[in-house]
């Protein structure tokens, strides 16, 4: 299998399912692009068709949706989704919700691993985004504690749809609630997480 991402201190898209393979121990090769680079489109067309990041290439299969992708690896690791129905189908629908929405959070508070912006980006629609991301982490910790310390108990695509979430308040310093704040912290010692930060870190030395 091959990934096609862009930047790791940027691409949010890219995170995504690259974290989720890297969950499963599922092997594949990289392919890197600058998003910033003057022949980045060209590039990306070689194995995109929709000229955009990631794209997972898998023989002669292609994928090139964030959460398609992610959907495609759960048929291989059944695990990436929780294992009943019902919370199933609720991993599902915030995986969605994070996949179509919040806008104002994206344009206003873009992901920027290394960065430190406190309170940069603040605005009302922004801040309403913010509480409803965290009405949902703190939900699912409220019902799933016991189970593990992800979203749902044990980790699944929800956590990675959410994963450049943590970079992102981060970055912008936002305050959270306790449940939320130790979803964020189990997420940043992912040996995965820390991996990308250190590759976002390289990206940036260069």
């Amino acid at each position: 299998m091959k990934l096609v991402i862009g930047d790791r201190n940027y691409s949010s898209w890219s995170l995504r399912p690259w974290l989720a393979m890297k969950q499963i121990g599922l092997p594949f090769e990289e392919i890197n692009i600058r998003l910033n680079s003057s022949g980045a489109k060209a590039e990306i067309l070689k194995h995109s068709p929709s000229g955009k990041v990631p794209c997972l290439i898998d023989g002669e299969t292609l994928i090139w949706d964030s959460l398609a992708i992610c959907e495609y690896l759960a048929e291989k690791s059944p695990t990436l989704w929780p294992a009943h129905r019902k919370t199933r189908a609720e991993a599902r629908s915030i995986s969605a919700e994070m996949h179509s929405g919040f806008r104002a959070l994206r344009r206003s508070m873009p992901m920027d691993v290394h960065a430190s912006k406190p309170y940069e980006g603040r605005s009302a629609e922004v801040q309403t985004d913010i509480d409803r991301i965290v009405e949902i982490w703190e939900g699912c910790r409220s019902r799933f504690a016991e189970a593990g310390p992800f979203l749902f108990g044990a980790f699944t695509i929800a956590d990675a749809m959410f994963a450049p979430v943590v970079w992102r308040f981060l970055t912008y310093a936002i305050e959270l609630p306790p449940a939320s704040r130790a979803w964020v912290e189990a997420m940043c010692a992912l040996p995965a997480m820390q991996d990308w930060r250190a590759g976002a870190l390289a990206e940036k030395a260069r």
